[in-house]
């Protein structure tokens, strides 16, 4: 199950729902079984959350798949993710670690890939192994190698066994290195290991067995990837798969005070976007005005602790990214993403923010919308465009149980049809609560002759003959 999750994780590209593997220790047939348990279990996930990974699900927990491994024939807790937490975790309450779901960031629509290749293999070093195994292991047709090394990358230092391994790289095959541990990663912290990096070795750092095997099986069935793009990727996390070196953390942290003025910008932001536009003398807030050290000693002011700072943050930022994109204003919108979604692709995110997908996707408490929802209903092209590729997800839907694609006849009378195009371009598609309105929506169109809003529908998939839907 592990190798056909991991697999999938790579297969089901650019996946946009729920996807969840199950099974038993005991089977179904006997009086005393955990196969109800877990197949309960993975439909409630799957029916009330939408966590846009393959993943694996036993024993009250969903682990992502790729990170899976199987860690007992006869305990109920068969799997286990050594190097990464569990997404949900079932116990009276159903808790799901949003901050470690990912996200698609990327326009495009869900594509199965159907083809692996069938010349990779997995070697497992071992003191004493010979030269002549290796290279017999490293001949023709393979063309993929998992290395299993010791600790954090060692292997053998015997000259003749690096010689081979370098001749197998120059030669176009990938040996990709993997710990044998169960948990850690690979590194070049010791000279053993940096020999393997100089022969062409590409490091796996903390990928499970069969997440590297099967991640090197689809990369070599794409014929448009170059031998060394393939490598780049290796090392590359493309679905959450490897844990990506953290940055250092700098060598004076912030202060709450420095804090505090964070705070001062995003209640800057928050004020300019909610007050009417006037001709009246209006007071402002300004961001980042300095405050003399004296003055502020001076006046001996309270301060806040930080876990009061990050819960005024979390109650301000989801407010502010549903009014910039309900006025397509889209640096306010990348300044609420750069926030709470982290910067230049790094994957800091603010803990505060607990929603699905993080704060593009977080719902307005009113009625259930995101901000993709307040960005269709207002026409904002650029919003949905940056909302797309920061993560939205076209699937989620409000209150009244409508998706994002339904609200696009809004933005049709004010000539967006640009925002259907990106919605379906994403894998939106109309369903449930949203077929009948649909229908009726595009009736209603052709009694008025409205031509761009039959547009509009047909292009969603709306289809009515003879006042029945198709």
């Amino acid at each position: 199950m592990a190798y056909t999750a991991s697999a999938l994780s790579f297969m089901l590209e650019d996946l946009g729902k729920t996807v969840i593997l199950t099974g038993a220790q005991i089977p179904m047939s006997q009086l005393r079984n955990d196969a109800v348990d877990n197949f309960m279990g993975a439909l409630t996930i799957a029916g009330h959350y939408i966590i846009p990974e393959c993943s694996i699900y036993f024993n009250h927990t969903l682990y992502r798949g790729n990170r899976t491994s199987k860690m007992s024939s006869y305990d109920l807790s068969a799997f286990s993710s050594p190097n990464f937490p569990p997404l949900v975790d079932v116990g009276i309450e159903i808790v799901v670690n949003w901050n470690n779901v990912l996200r698609q960031t990327g326009i495009r629509r869900f594509r199965a890939h159907k083809q692996m290749s069938p010349h990779v293999a997995t070697l497992r070093l071992f003191p004493g192994i010979s030269t002549a195994t290796i290279k017999a292991f490293l001949s023709p047709p393979i063309r993929g190698v998992i290395l299993e090394t010791f600790g954090a990358g060692n292997a053998p230092q015997r000259p003749d066994l690096l010689q081979v391994l370098g001749e197998t790289c120059n030669r176009g095959v990938i040996v990709v290195a993997i710990t044998q541990c169960q948990q850690g990663s690979v590194s070049d912290a010791y000279e053993t290991g940096r020999m393997l990096l100089q022969a062409g070795v590409v490091p796996g750092h903390d990928m499970t067995p069969e997440c590297a095997l099967t991640k090197l099986s689809y990369l070599l069935s794409k014929p448009e990837l170059s031998i060394t793009e393939i490598r780049n990727l290796m090392a590359t996390s493309l679905r959450g798969e490897l844990t990506r070196h953290s940055c250092s953390a700098p060598s004076d942290p912030a202060s709450v005070e420095r804090t505090l003025e964070n705070i001062q910008d995003v209640l800057f932001k928050f004020v300019s976007l909610t007050q009417s536009p006037t001709s009246e003398t209006q007071i402002t807030l300004t961001p980042g005005t300095p405050i003399d050290a004296a003055v502020r000693d001076a006046a001996a002011p309270w301060t806040w602790t930080a876990g009061e700072v990050a819960t005024t943050e979390a109650v301000l930022i989801p407010f502010l990214i549903h009014l910039a994109a309900a006025r397509d204003d889209i640096m306010n919108m990348q300044f609420c993403i750069d926030t709470y979604g982290g910067k230049d692709g790094t994957e800091e995110v603010h803990k505060a923010v607990n929603v699905a997908g993080g704060v593009v996707n977080c719902p307005d408490p009113t009625n259930g919308q995101t901000p993709l929802h307040a960005a269709c209903l207002n026409g904002g092209v650029q919003a949905v465009d940056l909302l797309l590729r920061s993560g939205a997800l076209v699937h989620l839907r409000d209150t009244l149980g409508h998706t994002a694609l339904y609200y696009v006849r809004a933005a049709a009378r004010q000539g967006h049809e640009a925002i259907v195009d990106k919605l379906l371009q994403a894998g939106a598609t109309l369903g449930g609560a949203d077929e009948p309105f649909a229908v009726l929506g595009l009736k209603n169109a052709l009694v008025a002759r409205d031509q761009v809003s039959q547009g509009v529908w047909l292009k969603t998939g709306v289809r009515v003959v003879d006042d029945l839907e198709l």
